[in-house]
């Protein structure tokens, strides 16, 4: 530490090793910008660029997001070059002479100087006015991955993207995702109640990583077909509970009807569905219109998470005293719940309830309470 004066001696560095990982990523950028011209046309131009020792990164004019398949073609072609292991050079020359190399590139806006040093890839890969630090062979980048394309203003995108060892890591990590993904969709939705969740989980992770970005979109699709085979399955499994929980209630109804019960709670196993409940609410309505009706249901059995709770008050109880949105509320209150509705007919929820038969006991105590002091 210390202080920086007028007159004061000052020695300049290289830091070498940090020069030596910037090199790849700011040579990448030269094969990138001819990768989109191939790509999308030459109507492409360079509008920035950013270069250090952890990655690189690209301004270009284009109009609208890139697809799937050129971002998989600009990445191909970046890969191919540096497998050909193509020498890159840079040699000073007059700038009029510069300006008259075919296909020569420069960046838009930007004053050169004379003479102006070429860097050129290959024979006809690339060739700019450049003067900053390089590899010698395209081979020494060892690596690429494009990991995002993104707008920065209106008809400009950006492109981030890494060389060596970055680059080998988000291969690595895209070959582990490939292999997760494929173990998904190997998964029989039909026996699996929670894959849906599962994706979903696996497709939180995956956008969370850093790895090819045309790969991460393909793998986000197959996910999340994944996902929507599992909803599926599910709906279909809840069909299936939905209809044997019909049958229960009907049978609870009618033995609360016999015992000359004014008011029934009941725990169902629906999943948490509220078109599911309607279902219920009709049922009993059918079978005891003057019967106060609360269901009580856990989107996964003993999983401490989230409790629909729904409830019918026929006119007759509620001149008793019950009213079917306070008993809501009594009982959602109890879990830190919330729902709403009218005396007649109430639903809400609870995102999460450890102890269902707790819940169960405080409507029931409620609705005892209830109609005896009326």
């Amino acid at each position: 530490t210390g202080s920086v004066s007028v007159g004061a001696d000052v020695k300049c560095q290289v830091d070498y090793d940090r020069r030596r990982d910037v090199a790849p990523n700011h040579s990448m950028t030269h094969v990138l910008n001819a990768a989109l011209r191939e790509v999308l046309g030459d109507g492409v131009d360079q509008r920035g660029s950013q270069c250090n020792d952890e990655k690189l990164r690209f301004d270009f004019s284009h109009k609208s997001a890139m697809t799937v398949d050129q971002l998989r073609d600009t990445e191909v072609y970046v890969r191919e070059t540096i497998e050909k292991s193509l020498p890159v050079k840079a040699e000073v020359m007059a700038l009029a002479d510069a300006k008259a190399i075919p296909g020569v590139r420069a960046m838009f806006g930007e004053v050169y100087p004379d003479p102006v040093r070429v860097v050129r890839v290959g024979d006809d890969c690339s060739v700019e006015f450049c003067g900053g630090t390089h590899i010698s062979n395209t081979a020494e980048a060892e690596a690429f991955v494009l990991t995002e394309e993104t707008a920065v203003a209106k008809g400009i995108r950006r492109i981030s993207a890494l060389t060596r060892g970055a680059a080998a890591k988000a291969v690595a990590e895209g070959t582990e995702f490939e292999g997760k993904t494929s173990s998904l969709e190997s998964i029989n939705p039909d026996e699996t109640p929670d894959l849906d969740k599962q994706a979903g989980a696996l497709r939180k992770d995956l956008d969370a990583a850093e790895l090819s970005a045309a790969l991460k979109a393909e793998l986000r699709a197959r996910i999340e077909a994944v996902q929507k085979k599992g909803i599926e399955a599910k709906k279909r499994l809840l069909a299936g509970r939905v209809d044997k929980v019909l049958n229960t209630v009907t049978a609870d109804v009618e033995e609360a009807l016999a015992a000359g019960k004014k008011t029934l709670v009941l725990n169902l196993d629906i999943g948490a569905d509220s078109k599911a409940s309607q279902k219920v609410i009709k049922a009993v309505q059918k079978i005891a219109p003057e019967l106060a009706f609360m269901g009580i249901s856990e989107e996964e059995v003993g999983s401490g998470g989230k409790i629909l709770c729904f409830t019918i008050v026929p006119a007759s109880v509620q001149e008793s005293g019950l009213k079917a949105n306070e008993w809501l509320k009594d009982v959602l209150d109890s879990v830190g719940g919330r729902g709403g509705g009218k005396p007649g007919n109430a639903q809400g929820q609870a995102p999460n309830c450890s102890d269902v038969d707790a819940v169960i006991a405080k409507a029931e105590s409620f609705v005892n309470d209830a109609i005896a002091v009326a």
